[in-house]
């Protein structure tokens, strides 16, 4: 009983460990974002024809803390994937520990994917839409928070839905979940997902559409890939029986002997 409680104790002591990291990596990078806020806001309105106005000192604070945030975020993910990965470590085969460790930069530059894919395609169809939408019965005219604030609606869940293939291929190759388990709940998935771009998007059936269907698209390639791994991690599993039968038989034969 002792002995569990111990290892009790150290699981969770190193687990502080790891959020220490973590937590100290996010509020560096957040620092180093909050540095370079101004050349960071110079080049989101680089194309824009007018200028952006803020109604109160609160906005320009807010500016500098989300844009900081967001370069904290996308540069603590591979921190906090490494993590993680060092914490259940120990409890991995050694064929796990490569496979899942491969896993950690896929996380960022799906990340980084993610958002741009939010950014250069998503934004900019919407924000003309919009736009045009209008037309000559307002004045167009962007308090820099409301502007901001619709850029990272449209950026940062996809910046972190795309990290849902890597996330289903690692939770499979431990084994804790797998491709059938994901097609029985698919439905709800879908419910889910479809909540979270009318959520996201401004309320109009285009905006709403446009952000819909590539989650629910993101979670088909999703079920697919967590196939492959399940697939190769029984066929891999198979393999070690097989060798492992072997040499249980080759050490029989040789006691006989």
């Amino acid at each position: 009983m002792e002995d569990k409680e111990l290892n009790v104790v150290d699981h969770l002591d190193e687990l502080r460990k790891r959020l220490i990291v973590t937590v100290a990596a996010f509020l560096i990078l957040f620092v180093v974002g909050f540095i370079y806020v101004e050349d960071i806001y110079k080049w989101f309105v680089r194309d824009l024809d007018v200028k952006l106005i803020v109604l109160g000192p609160s906005d320009i604070i807010w500016i500098y803390f989300m844009i900081a945030t967001v370069i904290a975020v996308a540069g603590t993910i591979p921190v906090l994937a490494t993590e993680i990965w060092l914490f259940v470590k120990p409890a991995l085969k050694p064929i796990e520990k490569k496979v899942t460790l491969s896993y950690i930069p896929a996380l960022f530059i799906l990340f980084l994917v993610g958002l741009a894919f939010g950014y250069f395609v998503i934004f900019p169809t919407i924000m003309n839409f919009v736009i045009e939408l209008g037309g000559d019965m307002v004045a167009t005219n962007f308090t820099a928070e409301k502007y901001f604030r619709f850029i990272f609606n449209m950026t940062i869940p996809f910046g972190v839905l795309f990290e849902l293939p890597v996330v289903l291929m690692f939770l499979t190759s431990l084994g804790i979940i797998n491709p059938y388990q994901l097609q029985k709940i698919r439905k709800y998935a879908y419910f889910i997902l479809i909540i979270i771009g009318v959520v996201v998007s401004p309320p109009d059936i285009m905006s709403d559409t446009l952000v819909a269907v590539p989650l629910l698209f993101l979670y088909e390639i999703s079920v697919n890939l967590s196939k492959i791994v399940y697939k190769r991690k029984l066929k891999k599993g198979k393999q070690w029986e097989e060798e492992f039968y072997t040499e249980d038989q080759e050490e029989d034969l040789e006691k006989s002997e």
